[in-house]
């Protein structure tokens, strides 16, 4: 067994649908995902339970009491719960840009409510504990550079709508740092936009190891990159410093936490802008100590853990199907996952 019971350790649902589509390989549906997280098992350890998509196929946007009820009953089943969710914010999924036209920004903030609704549901049915609704600009880097003051502006007001929504259900909203999101798409512009939107009680960051391996390498924002552009990947010291400068500046923010690898490269599939590559945790072509440099975010400056979200998710998006249908890809990510709580979890 584990020597910590905290954080707990969740899967995430949406490798399943980022990437996949008619351009690239099908969907995986929300059952296998579950079954195949449900079924991995290392040295008597299990994950603790699932964040999900707020999206079809693996959930019905507009969803029915009935729906919910049984999305909560698959997965007490299977002995897990919920946590996060993230919000349909893009305009295929019927929302819109969070610094688009006032009809955009509008859809925007409807969508991000359905999903404090849902979660607001789960809660209601006992299998969701923790966690928080996830969101992005749903919007390019390139759209954002037109008129970076004034795009992040708009995208702080949307934001801030949607707090006034979530407070509303009892949610909290953490804003994903991905390359790929204009106004989050460096560490920089990320804590502008945070500030913008002023809301602290509210609002935080969801950090992603696979991301934000980019955010160092300034990857669409070249003014803020930590590491030079002829970087060495040999030396660990050079990383090792961008890391920690960086997850200084957005671990006060932090309040959602997604394990992760990368190989230092990006990637884009299906309708999914290029951002991060995630790789396999024993791909010996990752950059990241995933142990050690998850205690950058688990761990403050003091090195004492920081405990602010009670369970961290497995990220692995755009990863080819027959690698995500194989057992043994889950239990080779639960035991990295384990090893991360052993060195930086606490019992309760």
């Amino acid at each position: 067994m584990g020597k910590n019971n905290f954080p707990k350790l969740h899967n995430a649902m949406w490798p399943a649908l980022v990437g996949k589509g008619s351009d690239s390989e099908p969907p995986i549906d929300l059952d296998t995902m579950i079954a195949l997280t449900a079924k991995a098992q290392v040295n008597g350890v299990k994950f603790d339970g699932i964040d999900i998509f707020h999206a079809a196929p693996h959930t019905n946007i507009d969803f029915s009491g009935d729906e919910v009820k049984k999305l909560a009953d698959k997965v007490r089943k299977h002995n897990l719960a919920i946590g996060s969710i993230v919000a349909p914010v893009w305009p295929p999924v019927g929302g819109g840009s969070a610094m688009g036209s006032p009809s955009d920004r509008k859809k925007f903030v409807a969508n991000v409510e359905k999903s404090c609704k849902l979660g607001a549901k789960l809660r209601d049915l006992g299998v969701r504990h923790y966690g928080v609704i996830r969101i992005d600009s749903a919007s390019s880097p390139a759209e954002w550079a037109k008129d970076p003051v004034g795009s992040t502006k708009k995208i702080a007001q949307t934001f801030r709508e949607a707090c006034s929504v979530a407070a509303d259900y009892g949610e909290r909203l953490a804003a994903e740092g991905e390359i790929c999101w204009g106004g989050m798409h460096s560490w920089r512009d990320m804590i502008n936009t945070l500030e913008e939107v002023d809301r602290p009680h509210t609002i935080g960051f969801q950090a992603d190891m696979a991301h934000t391996l980019l955010y160092t390498m300034g990857y669409n924002a070249p003014k803020s990159r930590l590491l030079p552009a002829k970087y060495d990947w040999k030396n660990k010291k050079l990383l090792d410093e961008a890391l920690v400068k960086m997850t200084d500046a957005l671990r006060p923010w932090t309040i959602d936490f997604h394990v992760a690898q990368n190989d230092g490269t990006v990637k884009g599939l299906g309708y999914h802008d290029k951002t991060g590559r995630h790789c396999m945790v024993t791909d010996k072509n990752g950059k990241l100590d995933i142990v050690k440099h998850a205690g950058l975010w688990l761990r403050g400056k003091d090195g004492g853990l920081t405990k602010a979200f009670r369970h961290i998710c497995w990220d692995g998006c755009m990863f080819p199907n027959d690698v995500m249908l194989k057992q043994q890809t889950w239990n080779d990510i639960l035991a990295t996952m384990i090893k991360v709580r052993d060195k930086h979890g606490w019992t309760a």
